[in-house]
């Protein structure tokens, strides 16, 4: 299996081997749920799906439900496929562990893939680093976060594609590539990562290997 379906819980830190306090992130890693198996000869190729997180069944829609019914299991909020390239054979309605996905020695590192932050409308400076107009001098007034100028006049008379403007901020999906496991506490289902992970406290991660 080569990932599973968490929860961001918090960042915190611990102590390592040399003495020096590292920032960890702390995920609660499954269990999760077989709930599809596609093969390459029915779907054309081999992915396993994976559910996570009780969900009330007044709020599951009827084809949900048989889906469910059908991995003989609870309804759940996340699903999410992964690509089963390990050629490893897995039964519907079988329950994950963060211990079977990542409890062998020999894997160090992961990824893990979030919704960021959402920040709302923001300017150029906070949005994409720019340093503004800059000084108070030769009549500047108010101009301090100020983008600049867009573009020449007469040609092209209009704004390229892709100008870095202020706008909508966050909330996109964000991978963080090759974070050190630092823990894992399978009675918890609880798996730490060096460093952070993109999200706010409670939401989704996809954590692979």
């Amino acid at each position: 299996m080569p990932g599973l379906i968490g929860r961001k819980v918090g960042m915190t830190s611990v102590f390592g081997a040399d003495g020096k306090n590292i920032p960890c992130t702390v995920i609660e890693a499954g269990p999760c749920v077989v709930t599809q198996i596609r093969t390459e000869e029915k779907d054309g190729y081999a992915a396993v799906q994976l559910a996570y997180d009780e969900k009330k069944e007044k709020h599951t829609s009827a084809g949900q439900l048989g889906h469910f019914k059908k991995a003989n299991t609870t309804p759940k909020r996340k699903l999410v496929e992964f690509a089963n390239d390990f050629g490893k054979e897995f039964e519907l309605g079988a329950t994950v562990t963060v211990s079977d996905v990542f409890g062998h020695e020999s894997l160090e590192w992961v990824d893990v893939t979030g919704i960021s932050k959402g920040k709302g409308f923001q300017g150029v400076v906070k949005r994409h680093g720019f340093s503004g107009v800059g000084g108070q001098t030769h009549g500047q007034h108010n101009t301090l976060r100020a983008p600049g100028s867009l573009g020449a006049s007469s040609w092209p008379s209009r704004v390229f594609k892709g100008m870095r403007m202020a706008g909508r901020m966050g909330g996109d999906q964000v991978k963080i590539q090759n974070l050190r496991i630092l823990k894992i506490i399978p009675e918890n289902n609880l798996l730490i990562v060096k460093g952070s992970v993109p999200g706010a406290k409670g939401s989704y991660v996809i954590v692979e290997e």
